[in-house]
This record gives structure tokens, C-alpha cells and sequence, in this order.
């Protein structure tokens, strides 16, 4: 059902639904409902049997009114022009939203990066920096990890860029490992963040943490980091994750009615979020299929995976109990969906607030990099928390005064701030 949903026609009925709400001029419209640059270019790389593979990337700049362009690079089999266009977009509103310096960019490849050795994956990640140095930078345009790429591919991409401009420059490329210019925190940060978002929308909503269970989808880094925050920050319950199994190439639930345990999961699951099906079963996990994590009957849904989940078809299948939606992944509730939830009065925090973390922590790593000094795991996460927290409760109140939907609220923080440095610069 995902890949049926256009992600960047998503995007772009969510602004103009916002824009008509501020009143926006036009031409203000019409500069942000699209990104200022795209590039799309062909990576030749030379494959470890000798032959010669042509990849497909992108690059796309939303929107660089309050600074250099940030945003991940995608492997992904059904990456599209579009897709990489709606990151983007939404990337900038992230950045504003969280009141961070930074304007929104996004990358991608298409493939399944699991189909390549590692000096396949290295070669071909330094061939996407040989094409796009000279519009990268850390005061143009900054890459990070995303799905499908690892901190030690954002280290071979620092490398090579480094050797381009001849000077070792740490801050082009975040997400990185750490010793190679990384931040400590930065693997926790995304996952962290949700739940930061979500122990707020608790207290305005006067629920008990440790009374509430969870259902997650996904089980890659930002799910895996919910789960331990939602078990560990929360002292909640998660219940159940959701996992692709790349070699049924369909998707699972793996569950456990007194709460999973995301620390053993974590200990047999790959490095794309795959869990061993048998493992768990063995551990005591019921094994469902791939779309039971959205029926159960918990406080808060999770969704962390891939966007358009919560949709037509999907939404209908949530549990009257549910209090919550904590938009882990990009753009996971289409806007039909939305009105669904409106109508039963769940409370949802969007995806650039309630995802923000990952960017925040980013941009933590940039500043370290510029300083050429570090900080500790716990200055990061709590001026993470600071942030997010913040961030929050200026959505929930744009929110309860102009008597709006939590995510028109989001984007009404974010498209203010972006109009605002436009005028500033004289855009518009």
C-alpha cells in the first residue's frame, strides 16, 4: 500500500491545507510548495566481479532560507524522485519546527544496499560524493545516514569529500562514528526524541506512563531506540515491533503480552532491522503477521517504519483504546487517514516534531565538529530533551489557540519561521 501513495503529493496537500489556513501569499506558496534544486545522476560503479553497475541517486534542496540544506541518503529499491522531493520538504519543516538553524535536503539511491558487499557499498557512496561535492558542505548542504545506510558510509563520504577540497572537513557529513568525528548519543537520538514527545503529549493528556503499552512498527534504529525509551524512560510496556524479513520478503509482528524485551531483540536482528524469526519464537515470542501491530489494543501506536502506513485501509483497524499515534517515520499518516483520526480524537504527534531528534543531534554533531570539541552522552541527550521538549509544547499551543489539528499546528510554527527568514533575506 505504501509505495501506491505518492509521497511528495502527500506533502504537498498538507502545506496547501496549512497555507490556506495562515492565509499565505501565493507566491510565498508557490516558492515552498516546491525544492529550489534537484539533481538526479548516474553512479558507475565497478562491481567486485569486475563488471560495471549504473546506480541511480538524487539529491533534492528544499529550502535553504535558514541555513545549509541537512537531511539523509536513502538505499531503497522503490526510492523515487518523489519520494526524495517529499524528505526534503519535510525536512525543512523538521529543521524549523525544532528551532534549529538548518534548512531541509534529502538523498537517495535505488537499490537493496543488502545485495552489496561492504567494498561495493564504499565505492559507491564515495562515487555519489565524486558527483555532488561541489553542492555539499557544511554550509550548503550536510548528508546524513537514513534507511538502508550505516555511520561508516557517512565516514567513507567525509572521507573522500575531505580528499576533494583537500582539508579535513568533519561537519559535511553527520551521522558519523564515533572517533571519526560522530557524536556520542546520535545512535539513541531519533528513538529518544519520540518518546521525549510522547512523555509529553502524557502529561497534557494526564495519562500515567507506567500504566500505558506501546505497539511499534518497524525495528530499526529509531524503533529500537523507542522501544528501550518507552521501556526504560516511560517504565511502560512495549508490547510489540514489526520487521521485513528480506528473505520471505513480507513483513512480520513479533510479540509478548507481558512486554518485549528491545535489548535481546536487538541481539538477534541484522543491521536492516530484520529479527530471526526462530530466535524469538524460541524466547517465547508469538510470531504474527506483518500488519497485526496496528489492531492491538494499546495506548500508543508507533508507527517507524516506511511512509502512507496509517491509511485508508489501515486506520479503521485501530483499537478504541488508542490515545496516541507517535509518528516515528516520515510522513506515516496519509491525509485521508488523518481525518480518521481526528473523528475518533486521537491525539497525534507529527512526524517532523515527533522525529526531530535525529536532526537535533545532527546538528549537536555539526557544532561539535565546528568547535573541534565533544560533549558527554549525557550534555547531548539532555540538551536533546531540552530541545524536543520545547519544540512541543510550542506545537501543543499553536495548537490549542488557533483550535487546530496537532500536525496543522506543527506546520504552522515551521512555515512561520521559514516565511520569516525569507522576508529577512528578501526572497520575498
Amino acid at each position: 500500500m505504501a509505495n501506491q501513495i505518492n509521497a511528495f503529493e502527500m506533502a504537498q496537500r498538507q502545506f496547501d491545507h496549512v497555507a490556506e489556513l495562515l492565509n499565505l501569499d501565493p507566491q510565498v506558496s508557490e516558492i515552498l510548495r516546491w525544492p529550489l534544486r534537484e539533481f538526479s545522476f548516474r553512479i558507475p560503479v565497478r562491481m567486485d566481479d569486475g563488471s560495471v553497475r549504473v546506480f541511480q541517486g538524487f539529491r533534492v534542496q528544499h529550502n535553504d532560507a535558514r541555513g545549509p540544506n541537512k537531511g539523509g541518503i536513502r538505499f531503497h529499491p522503490a526510492e523515487t524522485i518523489d519520494t526524495v522531493r517529499a524528505l526534503a520538504t519535510w525536512m525543512t519543516w523538521k529543521c524549523a519546527v525544532a528551532d534549529i538553524p538548518l534548512g531541509g535536503g534529502k538523498g537517495g539511491i535505488i537499490l537493496d544496499p543488502a545485495t552489496l558487499s561492504n567494498s561495493e557499498k564504499e565505492r559507491l557512496v564515495r562515487g555519489w560524493v565524486q558527483v555532488m561535492w561541489r553542492n555539499i558542505g557544511p554550509r550548503q548542504d550536510v548528508p546524513a545516514p537514513d534507511v538502508g545506510t550505516t555511520p561508516q558510509m557517512m565516514a567513507w563520504m567525509m572521507d573522500e569529500y575531505s580528499k576533494l577540497v583537500g582539508a579535513y572537513t568533519p561537519g559535511t557529513i553527520t551521522g558519523k562514528p564515533l572517533g571519526g568525528g560522530g557524536s556520542l548519543g546520535r545512535t539513541e537520538a531519533t528513538g529518544y526524541g519520540v518518546i521525549y514527545t510522547v512523555r509529553e503529549a502524557m502529561k497534557y493528556l494526564k495519562m500515567d506512563p507506567a500504566k500505558c503499552t506501546a505497539a511499534i512498527q518497524g525495528f530499526g534504529n529509531v524503533s529500537q531506540y523507542a522501544a528501550i525509551g518507552f521501556n526504560e524512560i516511560l517504565k511502560g510496556k512495549v508490547i510489540c515491533v514489526s520487521f521485513y524479513d528480506r528473505e520471505d520478503k513480507v513483513s512480520y509482528t513479533v510479540s509478548k503480552a507481558d512486554g518485549i524485551d528491545p535489548h535481546f531483540l536487538m541481539t538477534i536482528t541484522d543491521q536492516y532491522g530484520s529479527i530471526d524469526k526462530a530466535k524469538a519464537k524460541a524466547a517465547g515470542y508469538a510470531i504474527e503477521d506483518g500488519g497485526e501491530w496496528i489492531k492491538k489494543d494499546v495506548d500508543v501506536l508507533i508507527p517507524a517504519a516506511l511512509e502512507g502506513q496509517i491509511n485508508n485501509e489501515t486506520v479503521n483497524l485501530i483499537a478504541p483504546r488508542v490515545k496516541i499515534v507517535a509518528e516515528g517515520a516520515n510522513g506515516p499518516t496519509t491525509p485521508d487517514a488523518d481525518e480518521v483520526l481526528k473523528a475518533k480524537n486521537i491525539f497525534v504527534i507529527p512526524d517532523f516534531l515527533c522525529n526531530a531528534g535525529g536532526v537535533t543531534v545532527s546538528y549537536f554533531e555539526g557544532v561539535q565538529n565546528d568547535m573541534n570539541y565533544y560533549w558527554t552522552k549525557e550534555e547531548v541527550l539532555e540538551k536533546l530533551d531540552t530541545k524536543m521538549t520545547i519544540a512541543f509544547q510550542g506545537v501543543l499551543d499553536m495548537s490549542l489557540n488557533r483550535k487546530v489539528f496537532m500536525r496543522d499546528a506543527a506546520y504552522m510554527v515551521a512555515i512561520d519561521r521559514v516565511v520569516k527568514a525569507m522576508q529577512l533575506r528578501g526572497w520575498v
